[in-house]
């Protein structure tokens, strides 16, 4: 008995007929920018925010990636000087990719 209720409410679960099809339209939505030049000033104040920056701060990053502004809080994972990036949890970014810092 208890299986044909289960098999009976498999009828009614929801069902996506066109797989991927909401993330589609997520990403058609999504308004691509270009990315910003900063100003020398910005750039200064970076600079000092990136030499204080050690492995395990928890950080605030505004960053360019695909066509769109992203902002990411979390732990300095890792910071590669040599290769330019730095990773926050599990998100590698570039530092030229960089558009703000701000050490929480």
């Amino acid at each position: 008995m208890q299986e044909k209720k289960a098999e009976r409410a498999k009828i009614f679960m929801p069902f996506a007929a066109l797989k991927g099809f909401e993330e589609a339209l997520r990403e058609k939505e999504k308004i691509v920018v270009k990315k910003r030049n900063l100003s020398d000033e910005e750039i200064e104040i970076l600079n000092q925010r990136m030499t204080q920056l050690q492995k395990g701060q928890m950080i605030k990053i505004v960053y360019f990636d695909h066509g769109e502004y992203l902002e990411k809080q979390g732990l300095v994972s890792h910071i590669d000087k040599v290769l330019g990036n730095i990773t926050v949890v599990n998100t590698n970014i570039k530092f030229e990719d960089i558009s703000s810092l701000e050490i929480v």
